[in-house]
């Protein structure tokens, strides 16, 4: 008999492609009544394939003649193991074989199998960290999530069994890889996992292959998990797009990067994108306090992991379920010394600043800063600035920063700072970090406290405007200003009629610069600033 791998009823395996083909609604057996006839009857003939070969038969040695029977001992070492197998046609033209199945007697090794991979279970279960045993295997357990929530928009399309390629974006700890898991699990479809780090297209490409050949075989789709996804380039990722074209596969890719600028276009066409939230204190919290009722009896830890401790690593993660759930473990591992003392167990906890200096925390953090210069709050730009120091930001690139911020902000209100800019850029280069953070700071804290003017900087947004228009980037320059260093070009009239301005009281002549279809064109405002009111500022 054999179980069918669709609806897993008993099935003779000479009849499980007239099985499959019925929408598995003939063919099946009773395996009752088949183990009655199984009780009378004669092992049935093992087919040659699935026969032990004869070199590996351990043949009894014991005489015939004897009255007595082998022993036990005996039985066990001379009875050859046999695998239970059922067989199918691989084609529909090949000739029918008999219905073979071979009988797997009780042996020690047999037996030992079994054991052992329940022992190797249990020590992987061991030795996983908490954050990886404490993964939730329904939505309901998913905490901070909207999109899973009750009402959530990915959790109706997998309820709804219309499950789409997407991407999840979101920062370390969100939840990425366990909703991934979560609803490969809900769905029923074979599951494969792989990261970028470790993958390569030779592989991606294999798993494709297994994936089609299971979607033929039993009408089984494949999701496939691609964990930091941003991390293949633009031509390896393009490997993904026939199959996900197709519907080969179900691509769930995750990364923490903003897919806009680390996934190509053509794959992102294919897949639906959903931003996961970062998770609050709150949300850490209730993770924590579900990690301490399930795992602390096997810490025991003492009074110090309180609600006080948990609430301070919720904060002290900074919106990452696994660093708090690591934390945590850290914390019940201490608090079991006799000399742990909750300050103690707080000084031991490492502080890892989340700043990438090649991802969108570089150009968040730098924007930020810059955005509360210009909007003269000082308190607000010295943060940011400390916080991309001590998270290693070069000094260098934020010198640079500054000195753009005291022409396109500051301006013409006060054109001493651009000097000053310069100069702070001069001095970081020669003294290095640690010290640079000084002039550093000496240097925000003026642009903060600085008048602001955007006349050039909107001036020149102005003019370049003005370029866009049609036939003015190509309107002939007047002649009077044109230069003249030769006699053809004076004949020609290059530089008759300027007025040169030294010569003239004050410098103030009537002269004419622009070309003729822009006179009176201005572009360089009289304002420093804006007019619009923040009706904010009127509550």
């Amino acid at each position: 008999m054999f179980d069918c791998p669709i609806c897993g009823q008993s099935v003779k395996s000479a009849n499980i492609n007239s099985h499959i083909d019925s929408g598995c609604e003939t063919h099946v057996e009773d395996p009752s009544s088949e183990n009655q006839n199984s009780q009378n009857a004669k092992p049935p003939q093992v087919s040659s394939f699935f026969r032990t070969p004869a070199k590996k038969q351990i043949v009894s040695t014991t005489p015939t003649h004897l009255a007595r029977g082998p022993s036990l001992e005996e039985q066990k070492a001379t009875t050859p193991i046999l695998e239970v197998a059922a067989k199918k046609r691989p084609f529909p033209d090949q000739p029918e074989e008999d219905d073979t199945t071979a009988v797997a007697l009780n042996s020690p090794e047999a037996t030992a199998e079994p054991s052992a991979k329940k022992a190797k279970i249990t020590a992987l279960q061991r030795v996983a960290p908490l954050a990886e045993r404490m993964r939730p295997c329904t939505l309901d357990g998913v905490y901070g999530q909207d999109l899973v929530g009750p009402d959530g928009v990915l959790r109706g399309l997998i309820e709804s069994d219309r499950l789409p390629s997407m991407i999840l974006w979101g920062g370390p700890g969100t939840g990425k890889t366990t909703i991934a898991r979560v609803v490969a699990h809900m769905v029923g479809s074979r599951f494969v996992e792989i990261n970028s780090t470790s993958s390569g297209v030779a592989e991606c490409k294999k798993l494709f292959a297994e994936a089609r050949s299971e979607l033929g075989l039993t009408g089984r789709k494949t999701i496939i998990f691609c964990d930091e996804i941003h991390r293949f380039s633009k031509s390896q990722q393009d490997v993904f797009l026939g199959p996900v074209e197709s519907g080969q596969i179900t691509l769930i890719g995750a990364t923490t990067e903003n897919p806009s600028f680390k996934v190509q276009n053509a794959l992102l066409s294919r897949c639906r994108t959903f931003t996961l939230q970062k998770l609050s204190d709150g949300d850490i919290g209730r993770i924590l306090r579900r990690a301490l009722e399930v795992e602390g009896p096997n810490y025991a830890p003492s009074g110090l992991v309180d609600n006080e401790l948990i609430d301070y690593l919720a904060a002290f993660s900074d919106g990452d379920a696994r660093t708090a759930l690591n934390l945590l473990e850290l914390a019940m591992n201490l608090s079991s010394r006799s000399d742990a003392t909750k300050d103690s167990i707080k000084s031991a906890l490492t502080k890892t600043l989340v700043y990438d200096r090649a991802g969108d925390q570089h150009y968040d953090t730098i924007s930020a800063l810059h955005k509360s210069v210009r909007g003269s709050d000082p308190d607000a730009a010295l943060y940011y600035l400390a916080r991309m120091l001590q998270s290693g930001e070069d000094p260098l690139y934020i010198a640079r920063r500054l000195i753009i911020i005291s022409s396109e902000d500051i301006g013409l209100a006060s054109t001493t700072l651009l000097p000053l800019a310069v100069s702070t850029y001069t001095a970081v280069s020669v003294i290095g970090m640690p010290e640079a953070r000084i002039p550093l700071a000496h240097c925000t804290s003026a642009l903060a406290l600085a008048p602001k003017s955007t006349r050039a900087y909107q001036g020149l947004n102005n003019a370049y405007a003005a370029l866009s228009e049609p036939g003015v980037a190509s309107l002939p320059i007047p002649y009077h200003i044109r230069n003249a260093p030769t006699k053809l070009m004076k004949e020609m009239g290059y530089g008759k009629d300027y007025k040169y301005n030294p010569l003239y009281q004050d410098g103030k002549v009537k002269q004419d610069y622009l070309p003729e279809k822009l006179l009176g064109r201005r572009f360089l405002e009289e304002n420093d600033l804006g007019t619009e009111i923040d009706p904010d500022l009127e509550e």
